[in-house]
């Protein structure tokens, strides 16, 4: 019977060694790394999505902009965020952003980039990361990464929850999911495809889904998803993809 007990600890110590791997930071920053890593620090990039021109430019000394351009019928408005603040012009002329705007404002621009270019953004000072598992995703592995953000320096939506499958060999993060509060709150998935790398750096596009079960755990939206048992509510396109990276990176 000791024996027994012996070789059962000796199994329940393996499982635990390759649970744990790696640590949650280990996982991100592989990850990072294998979709641009220093690049997105020192580099220049434009997309399209849904018909808006989108445009960031980061340096190594932490000085950074992410732009949004609007067609409107009155002209061309430009949202710039930066360490200073936000800017608005339309048609290159300065525009008064009322103060109940600019956070709205703000928000609109940051998430688009925000998604554009995950999974940088997960290393930032506010985020919080855990391993809370290892799931299998039509037949491939996948460690489940747990997001959450201060309240200082997580944006006004620090109280969202987020969960990314990374792959387990590739470190890519090929699922996403989301829990939000505003606008009455609201759960998403995502599927990532159509991979591309532009000048070192790797994009996505992703099959946005839903449930109505808000009270359901990020965790088990993977199984409902193979089980086919969410909608789809639309598909996030980045295009026109342009990155130039500064020469004295890399």
């Amino acid at each position: 019977m000791q024996r027994y007990y012996i070789v059962l600890l000796f199994v329940f110590c393996l499982f635990t060694m390759a649970f744990t791997e790696f640590s949650a930071q280990e996982i991100v920053e592989k990850t990072i790394e294998v979709a641009g890593g220093s690049r997105y620090d020192n580099s220049v990039i434009h997309f399209t999505f849904r018909k808006k021109q989108y445009s960031s430019n980061r340096k190594k000394d932490g000085r950074y902009t992410l732009e949004r351009f609007i067609d409107t019928p009155n002209g061309v408005i430009n949202d710039v965020v930066s360490n200073s603040g936000l800017i608005r012009t339309l048609d290159n002329c300065s525009v008064k952003v009322v103060d109940s705007m600019v956070t709205k404002i703000s928000d609109g621009v940051n998430s688009v980039h925000y998604f554009a270019n995950l999974p940088y953004g997960l290393n930032a000072s506010a985020v919080h990361k855990e391993l809370v598992g290892e799931s299998i995703i039509e037949g491939k592995g996948y460690y489940k990464i747990k997001v959450i953000f201060d309240q200082e320096g997580g944006g006004t939506d620090f109280e969202d929850e987020f969960l990314y499958w990374i792959h387990k060999e590739d470190f890519t993060v090929d699922y996403l999911a989301y829990k939000y509060a505003v606008n009455g709150g609201g759960i998403r998935f995502r599927k990532a495809y159509n991979p591309r790398v532009v000048n070192g750096i790797r994009f996505v596009d992703y099959k946005n889904y839903k449930t109505d079960n808000l009270a359901l755990p990020l965790k088990q939206l993977d199984k409902l998803y193979e089980k086919n048992q969410l909608k789809l509510l639309s598909e996030i396109l980045l295009e026109d993809i342009y990155v130039y990276v500064y020469k004295d990176c890399c």
